[in-house]
């Protein structure tokens, strides 16, 4: 989807379990399974990004045609903003050479020109640029502003079940990144009926283009130009089999997430200097910066925002840097070994040493051990970036700043993270995770225990001298807090 902003990780067109899950260009949340012996490992919960949306990002300069060069930095201006317009389609370029593309078609003053020939010579453009082929035609569809927001309502709730909602929800509260009295629901729905330009559904493969004016601008020419990118990206590697929305696996889902708007994004960028006049991109530039454009994503809580970036400014970052070594080769090889972790997209020399997650588990009858009235409504990987989020906002960041949040979350290894239901509507989430050095351990420790103290209710960091594991719970009352640990105490 393509957004003006967003996420708990995730981006296509849909919100499931794991913390995120997407038509490209939508967040998500966790996914809720019947009961059973083992429920836990299918449910996800991961500070959700519902929905992402596509943002166009700055810092593109050609390395083609003088005239190009000229309108580089009209055209970083106008991306950085549209990355609150197009949330889904944005870029920068690298050294490599590109082919030339073709000319968009011209249109007399007085007559509106085609949207369909328009939208051909961009998916000629597009594909110019890319170097991928198209397997089948695609054709858009033109949503209003009404069409949207109905369309977002009705895949939210047909992907996400009330108690899948509520369960992310009291998770987010728990973890002081949501307000108490804040709706989950609500905020994902406002956000994306506010900032979505556009997405592509890899599950019926349409595309849909939300034109605001009614007309065909910029916004929805760059926006289609991402949005058909990742229908290239669906025909050519196949989006179902990275397995955005695996059980469990919330950062594993976010990290190819990142790869996929990356793509995206960096292809948008390309095409946006290749062939928008200066006076488009500064019309461009103009409508990113409108408040009804950019007061939903300012007004939204920095986890919801922040994820809901990541996608498109970390995975434009990592895609430049394959695309910069490698051209598009590298970043088609990616798609065949698809990055692990949020880690690797922060920290993409980890993704080119293949260092993989430390796998971390939790007692599989952790709700039993707690006693009658105990179950475990989620269960998955919260990574590197939920991590650095959750010490740099929780509690409105009070704890801590940014730059301490991000250092002590750099030396993340692999986690684990539950929420537990209890008597009385209680809940109690539970973080274990593994850092690479005992000196890493203590320095997110440390920043954990600030950020605990901070919070509502009763907490305990459990990081032992010396070592590499580190836990963290959160729960409304001291006793709650000291029956798990020494639950996950005897569990190891």
């Amino acid at each position: 989807m393509e957004p003006k902003g967003f996420g708990p990780i995730r981006t296509l067109d849909g919100l499931h379990s794991r913390t995120a899950i997407h038509p490209i260009k939508k967040a998500t949340l966790t996914k809720l399974v019947p009961p059973g012996p083992r429920p836990r490992r299918e449910l996800h919960a991961t500070i959700p990004p519902m929905n992402s949306p596509c943002l166009p990002v700055a810092g593109t300069r050609s390395v083609r045609a003088r005239r190009k060069s000229d309108l580089a930095s009209v055209a970083q201006s106008a991306l950085v903003a549209v990355l609150c317009v197009i949330l889904a389609a944005c870029g920068i370029s690298g050294p490599t050479a590109r082919p030339s593309a073709s000319p968009g078609p011209t249109a007399s003053p007085t007559t509106p020109p085609d949207p369909a020939t328009v939208y051909a010579a961009i998916e000629e453009q597009v594909r110019a640029i890319r170097g991928l082929e198209e397997k089948a035609p695609v054709q858009p569809k033109v949503l209003d502003e009404a069409a949207l927001s109905a369309y977002v309502k009705e895949q939210f709730r047909k992907d996400n079940p009330e108690a899948l909602v509520t369960a992310n929800e009291r998770m987010l509260k728990v973890l002081g990144l949501l307000p108490a009295d804040a709706s989950l629901e609500d905020l994902y729905i406002s956000l994306l009926s506010g900032v979505v330009a556009g997405l592509y559904n890899p599950k019926d493969k349409t595309l849909y283009v939300v034109s605001r004016s009614g007309g065909l601008g910029p916004t929805e020419k760059t926006t289609f130009a991402h949005e058909y990118t990742h229908a290239l990206q669906d025909q050519n590697f196949g989006l179902a089999g990275l397995q955005l929305d695996a059980p469990g696996q919330g950062d594993q889902g976010m990290a190819r997430l990142a790869l996929v708007e990356g793509d995206a994004t960096l292809l948008m960028t390309l095409w946006q200097i290749d062939n928008l006049s200066q006076a488009e991109l500064i019309q461009l530039l103009g409508e990113s910066l409108d408040p009804a454009v950019t007061g939903p994503l300012e007004k939204m809580p920095a986890v919801l925002r922040e994820s809901l970036l990541f996608s498109y400014t970390s995975g434009l970052t990592f895609t430049q840097r394959l695309h910069s070594s490698g051209g598009w080769a590298a970043v088609d090889a990616a798609f065949a070994k698809p990055p692990a972790s949020t880690e690797q997209i922060l920290h993409p020399e980890k993704y080119g040493s293949g260092e993989a997650p430390t796998i971390v588990d939790l007692p599989d009858d952790l709700g039993a051990r707690m006693g009658a009235g105990w179950s475990v409504g989620l269960e998955d990987t919260l990574g590197e970036f939920q991590l650095k989020l959750w010490l740099a906002n929780a509690a409105g960041g009070v704890a801590t700043d940014q730059a301490n949040a991000t250092r002590a979350a750099a030396g993340w290894g692999g986690d684990r993270v539950a929420v537990l239901d209890g008597p009385g509507g209680a809940t109690a989430v539970v973080i274990s995770s593994e850092w690479d050095n005992p000196s890493d351990a203590a320095e997110f420790a440390t920043q954990a225990k600030l950020v605990v103290a901070s919070l509502a209710g009763a907490g305990e960091v459990v990081a032992p001298a010396g070592g590499t594991r580190v836990r963290v719970i959160l729960a409304p009352t001291d006793d709650v807090v000291t029956r798990l640990s020494i639950v996950l105490g005897l569990a190891g």
